[in-house]
């Protein structure tokens, strides 16, 4: 059943378009995935929406019958990262410190503009405490466990786990997270999707609790990148268009030689090389080269970063 899910955003708008599904049937799956016993849905959530998912699910389906279909997102089941504001909520960053706090008053500004394109929120997703991490590990709300080799407990990666996991496991089709060091690309490399960190600001983060207000970035996990190119779209407030594909032949892509391809482990160095001989069997020209600024920001985080002391001074009133 959740396989129903864990499909491209294209396809499942095409079988909305054509009438082989609707959005309260794709929500239903939906729901019936996270409140499996057997499942992750309780430790991949921290709130489920049930009774405004279906209701906004039945909203949906009932403008596309008269023709309103205001985005390829119209009518999807969405998790948000447990950081952004949703109107009535409470927004806890994955931290118990916050669980009395006052509910939000509006949504953030993300989480807006995926309603007006008629994605269906579907819940809040679980979150490493504050989204500093990128393990995925949650002490207070429990941790969702990746969706592969699950037996062996392996980790989601985080900041945003639940994002990943709703997305892996047929609970959302799509989830909105955030990535100040890797907190969307992590989760979602480890637990088999896609997921993409814009530029800082790209998307707008009024209402989403902050890190680093250097680094972070608000981007999509999907089952693909042309998912998370959609749901960009969106995000970023774009009118939606036709994705077209770059052309290969004559790009010209660099491979760095220092830093990024050090220690690896034989698995990823083969994955990767598998990649690039892709790229370039389509055309691609691939450039060896040496990029110093890589090794010169690694001596520089080795004392922490950037990040560190901006989190300090969001959270030293709980600390000092």
């Amino acid at each position: 059943m959740a396989e129903a899910l864990v499909r491209p955003i294209a396809a499942l708008a095409r079988d909305l378009a054509q009438g082989r599904t609707t959005s309260r049937e794709l929500v239903e799956v939906a729901l019936a995935r996270i409140a499996d016993a057997g499942g992750e849905g309780g430790r991949a959530f921290t709130k489920v929406h049930a009774q405004g998912a279906l209701l906004a699910a039945d909203v949906s389906d009932r403008l596309r019958k008269e023709g309103v279909v205001p985005s390829a997102l119209a009518g999807l089941p969405v998790s948000i990262k447990d950081l952004f504001d949703i109107a009535g909520d409470v927004t806890t960053a994955g931290s118990k410190i916050l669980r009395d706090a006052a509910p939000a008053t509006a949504d953030a500004v993300a989480v807006a503009r995926l309603r007006a394109a008629g994605a269906v929120v579907i819940g809040r997703s679980n979150m490493t405490e504050f989204a500093f991490s990128g393990i995925g590990i949650n002490p207070h709300y429990g941790t969702p466990l990746n969706p592969y080799d699950r037996p062996r407990r392996r980790i989601p990666g985080g900041s945003s786990s639940g994002a990943a996991v709703s997305v892996a496991d047929g609970m959302a089709a799509f989830a909105l997270g955030t990535d100040t060091g890797g907190s969307v690309r992590i989760p979602a490399a480890l637990c088999g999707i896609a997921g993409f960190k814009p530029t800082r600001a790209r998307v707008p983060l009024e209402g989403a609790f902050p890190l680093s207000t250097t680094l972070d970035s608000i981007g999509p996990l999907a089952p693909t990148a042309a998912c998370c190119a959609t749901v960009f779209q969106i995000l970023a407030g774009e009118e939606p268009r036709p994705l077209v594909a770059a052309a290969l032949p004559g790009l010209r892509l660099g491979i760095p030689k220092n830093h990024m391809l050090e220690d690896l482990d034989i698995e990823v160095m083969q994955g990767f090389e598998s990649a690039i001989q892709r790229l370039a069997r389509r055309g691609a020209k691939l450039v060896e080269l040496a990029v110093p600024e890589f090794d010169e920001a690694a001596k520089a985080n080795v004392g922490g970063g950037i990040s560190p002391p901006e989190a300090y001074a969001m959270h030293r009133k709980w600390i000092d």
